[in-house]
């Protein structure tokens, strides 16, 4: 069998998902070799990790300025993108223009702009582009899309879409590059990308457009003084007034947070465990958003980054009935800790209410592994033998896009105050 190969760009808390697959599951049918980063101690941990827990080669490293130079020396078939996200554009375009497919971690990009130039560049080059929405494989929310599918609550005329994000999961956005919305497009691009992706996958439309309120209400000094705060520190290693933080993130506490962060920061300067309620915080962390779709169906969707449990309450309202999915999440600190338990299912529940019948529970298998047990199926979609899906979950560049630009169009909402029309964000 002729393996297919691949080189990583990012090297950060999201890269171990993609090259530990690679270098454990799927070494019979895929290969790793290299990683590109502009930092050699994280790419070293990264090799380190590959001989010491995965039993593989270390592969070659190549800085961020050498991408070029790796592609042409490599050779690969395909280039993975795990970089900070406002990068992703660039490295997605010079690979398709370079000859690669490209698997690229969600959000694609972070603008409309950026977000266009990866259409045209797909579109001059006739290379494909696969966005790993791994919440689409999650057994539940394949469930949902099924009962849709097959008519069960009628024609979907709303839903109403409730994520949590808490103090643990939801305040790590807070301490790392995500809190400046340049590098991230604010939660409602970066986290809510997946959420968009799953109501778009769901009811089978796009948006048209979208309203939006949002603000920064709980994290960052100013609100901590509001509140009565008077310690403040501006990082939580080694800082005596984060000791009894509770939302310090204290990175020589654990051996792996240190290694590729803590570690690396001579190189950088990045600081992985900042304050969340310190100054520099430009994201909000409270949000509202009304989404009409092309089907005239309408999403009231809300995400709030500081709640007390992890989790989310779907409704969705038909002509023929409702169906409400309500979902606890394992909380976590972004590679703090076991991959498999990143949103691991604490518990859940799909219940139907058929017009003029009796409501009834739907049974549905229990997923192993990470995100609802969504990425081993989506590992094995990308990685090993996919299996024929009547579902379509696999996303390409277009479903990419358009779960980026529901989140675009909110944040451009939030700063003008008017409805926002996704059709004149971007030319598919």
């Amino acid at each position: 069998m002729t393996k297919k190969t691949y080189v990583l760009v990012g090297t950060g808390g999201r890269a171990e998902f993609f090259y530990g697959a690679i270098a454990g599951h799927y070494k019979e049918t895929s290969e790793l070799l290299a990683f590109c980063d502009v930092n050699q101690t994280r790419m070293n941990y990264a090799n380190r990790l590959l001989e010491e827990k995965y039993s593989y080669r270390r592969v070659n490293t190549y800085q961020a300025d050498q991408f070029e130079e790796m592609i042409a020396a490599e050779k690969p078939d395909a280039v993975i993108v795990t970089s900070v996200d406002r990068t992703h554009h660039t490295y997605i375009i010079r690979a398709l223009e370079l000859g690669c497919d490209v698997i690229t971690e969600k959000p694609m990009t972070v603008d409309e702009v950026k977000c266009q130039e990866i259409l045209d560049a797909v579109k001059r080059t006739g290379k494909n582009v696969r966005v790993t929405f791994n919440y689409r494989y999650a057994p539940h929310h394949t469930k949902a899309r099924e009962l849709i599918q097959d008519g069960v609550i009628g024609q979907v005329h709303s839903v109403h879409f409730e994520w949590l994000l808490n103090t643990k999961h939801g305040a790590d956005y807070f301490r790392r590059w995500h809190r400046d919305k340049r590098n991230s497009g604010g939660l409602l691009v970066h986290k809510s990308t997946h959420h968009f992706d799953l109501v778009n996958f769901w009811i089978g439309s796009q948006p048209q457009e979208v309203f939006a309120f949002g603000d920064l209400l709980f994290y960052g000094r100013e609100n901590a003084e509001k509140r009565g705060e008077t310690k403040f520190y501006d990082r939580a290693t080694g800082n005596p007034h984060a000791q009894e933080d509770p939302f310090a993130l204290h990175l020589d506490k654990n051996e792996h947070l240190k290694a590729m962060y803590l570690d690396a920061e001579v190189e950088d300067g990045y600081r992985r465990d900042q304050s969340v309620f310190g100054d520099g915080i430009n994201i909000e962390d409270t949000m509202g958003v009304l989404v009409r779709y092309k089907n005239n169906a309408i999403l009231t969707y809300s995400l709030n980054a500081y709640m007390p449990w992890e989790g989310y309450r779907i409704a969705f309202n038909g002509s023929k009935g409702r169906i409400e999915m309500n979902i606890i999440e394992q909380s976590y600190v972004n590679s703090g800790g076991d991959k498999a338990l990143e949103g691991a299912i604490v518990g859940k529940s799909i219940l139907v209410f058929p017009m003029w019948k009796t409501p009834y529970e739907v049974e549905v298998e229990e997923g192993k592994g990470g995100h609802g047990g969504g990425d081993p199926v989506l590992l094995n979609d990308i990685f090993g033998t996919p299996m024929p899906d009547k579902f379509n979950r696999a996303a390409d560049h277009i479903d990419g896009a358009r779960s980026i630009l529901t989140g675009i169009a909110a944040n451009k909402a939030i700063r003008t105050g008017q409805p926002v029309k996704v059709d004149t964000l971007v030319k598919f």
